[in-house]
């Protein structure tokens, strides 16, 4: 039989993959966008010569 403090629990347990999840996601978006701010401008620099 389940006790009402499994289900407190469990719900944590899922929000904690979540935040996991979305810091994953939001590390990996900040990275592609702060490499495309120094490789465009770069790009267009050596496109310019």
């Amino acid at each position: 039989m389940k006790s009402m403090q499994d289900e407190p629990q469990k719900e944590r347990y899922l929000a904690t993959g979540w935040m996991k999840r979305f810091g994953v996601i939001g590390f990996l978006f900040f990275l592609i966008k702060g490499l495309l701010w120094l490789i465009i401008p770069a790009l267009a620099a050596y496109l310019a010569w």
